[in-house]
């Protein structure tokens, strides 16, 4: 993009979002690269991350497998251990804060669908019944076998990790039944996925569609950071789109040929972008 389309493109953003009725925000993992937080873009975007995984030959599809608590549940919590304690520690960007004021403002209100398990936007103070979690959040736990469909807060546990050897030195496990302890996350050949929370978020944001197909018109699709290899946010986006007719504002620095709108730059670059014109007027 020339610098021309880039700024007729902010100014087409800038446009659309103030002259919407309800705006439905769609995150992938490059949402939260300005806060800091990996993304693995790219063939050695773990690895970047997680260097001693590289000499093991271990990739992400390896770690974030469901069996890798039956084979190796140290490495598997070290894995996950470390994660939990980074998305605790981060704090999100303000691009989070400019979302949340666009938001808010408006008649038909919002709703987030996210392939992120960071709680990012919990974090941010977005409203807990307004999000979609399509691929679970760290932040709960289930039982590794999935027994009795129970979800439960990470909140009282804590996994001390070698960062050395990137294995957990202690392994949540069940306070009554004592079996061990998962993310309530949609892993690689993962069929022990306890998805109740996930549906229950489903059913509040369907019925939340529902009625703005009949009551609003101008409907504004803002993706973010959303990649191509797990394209659940991507095909959300399309699907929206289509069926309400709405415009689609896409934000990654890789770039989209497939939206009305593109900013190829980062989420909080774009996201600046479009306020500072916003506020402008």
């Amino acid at each position: 993009m020339d610098q021309l389309e880039i700024t007729d493109a902010i100014e087409n953003a800038a446009r659309a979002i103030k002259e919407s009725e309800a705006i439905i925000i769609l995150a992938g993992a490059g949402m939260g690269v300005d806060s800091g937080l990996p993304d693995f873009r790219g063939k050695d975007g773990f690895w970047k991350a997680y260097p001693m995984f590289k000499s093991r030959g271990s990739g992400f599809y390896d770690l974030a497998s469901s069996r890798n608590f039956e084979n190796n549940p140290v490495l598997a919590w070290g894995f996950y251990g470390h994660r939990l304690n980074l998305y605790r520690e981060t704090v999100p960007h303000d691009g989070f804060r400019l979302l949340k004021q666009w938001a808010g403002n408006k008649p038909g209100g919002y709703f987030i669908f996210t392939s992120n398990v960071d709680g990012q936007f919990q974090k941010a103070g977005f409203d807990e019944d307004r999000i979609v979690e399509c691929h679970g959040s760290i932040h709960h736990l289930q039982t590794f076998s999935g027994a009795k469909s129970e979800i439960m807060s990470s909140d009282g546990f804590h996994v001390d990790v070698d960062l050395d050897t990137m294995k957990a030195k202690n392994l949540p496990r069940h306070p009554e039944t004592n079996e061990l302890l998962r993310p309530n996350i949609l892993m690689f050949d993962d069929w022990f996925w306890v998805e109740d929370r996930c549906r229950q978020q489903k059913i509040k944001y369907q019925a939340w569609l529902k009625g703005l197909k009949s009551n609003y018109q101008e409907v504004v699709l803002i993706e973010l950071g959303a990649g191509s290899a797990i394209p659940t946010v991507k095909q959300q986006s399309l699907i929206l789109r289509e069926r309400y007719n709405a415009t689609l504002i896409k934000i990654n620095p890789e770039g989209c040929h497939l939206a009305d709108i593109v900013l190829k730059m980062g989420a909080l670059e774009g996201l600046t972008k479009i306020n500072d014109l916003i506020e402008a007027g």
